[in-house]
């Protein structure tokens, strides 16, 4: 099942910052090292930058509370070059997609925890190539501590949703920080095309796991 789906391979040559990622770190700690290892211009936009937050509804109600983040003014092209290197070791090396390999066999490891009715191997073929496609989008860490507080703290079977659901709160931080500096890049790009500072829409994630 290893060609079930195409993920991207890791990069082979080493980041260019260094930045500083432990998985194992609690997400707090993790996330402040991470964000105080940028640059010093970047951290104080960063910090400069407008927050707003509005409540997000779908068809079954309340979802979550959104929040808007927005570049401060005077992001120059410099800032933004900085931000597309810091952002691009973040990409490669921290959210970089789960090899397939990877991401099938921790999700075959752990449905074996939670046995259920047999299925034929053809049926088995489309529930593997859902999960990949369904996951392909998690770095291997956050599928694996998806996994890891499953194991710890359920009983039942899990669905892709709900796994889905544990691997973007496990990496939410990192993609937050990922696209604030996706603004300010943009932000600096658009100063150097039009030799003046313009506003940028606000960046979107979720609150409920928002960068400290």
């Amino acid at each position: 099942m290893s060609n079930l789906h195409p993920f991207p391979a890791s990069p082979a040559s080493s980041p260019s910052l260094p930045l500083p990622f432990d998985p194992a770190m609690a997400p707090a700690l993790r996330s402040r090292m991470l964000r105080e290892a940028l640059p010093d211009p970047l951290r104080q936009l960063l910090d400069r930058g407008q927050v707003g937050r509005h409540s997000r509804f779908t068809d079954d109600g309340f979802a979550d509370v959104v929040e808007d983040w927005t570049p401060p003014a005077g992001v120059t092209p410099r800032h933004a070059a900085l931000a597309r290197r810091a952002l691009a070791e973040i990409d490669q090396a921290i959210l970089a997609p789960a090899p397939a390999n990877h991401l099938l066999g921790r999700v075959l490891a752990l449905l074996s925890h939670f046995p259920a009715k047999a299925t034929t191997p053809e049926v088995e073929q489309l529930l593997a190539m859902d999960w990949a496609d369904d996951l392909g989008e998690f770095p291997s860490w956050a599928i694996d501590q998806a996994a890891r507080v499953w194991r710890r703290t359920r009983k039942w079977r899990p669905s892709i949703a709900e796994i889905r659901a544990l691997c973007e709160e496990a990496c939410a931080a990192e993609r937050a920080l990922a696209e604030r500096l996706r603004a300010i890049a943009i932000a600096g790009e658009r100063t150097a095309e039009t030799g003046g500072g313009t506003a940028v829409r606000p960046v979107l994630a979720s609150t409920l796991r928002r960068m400290r």
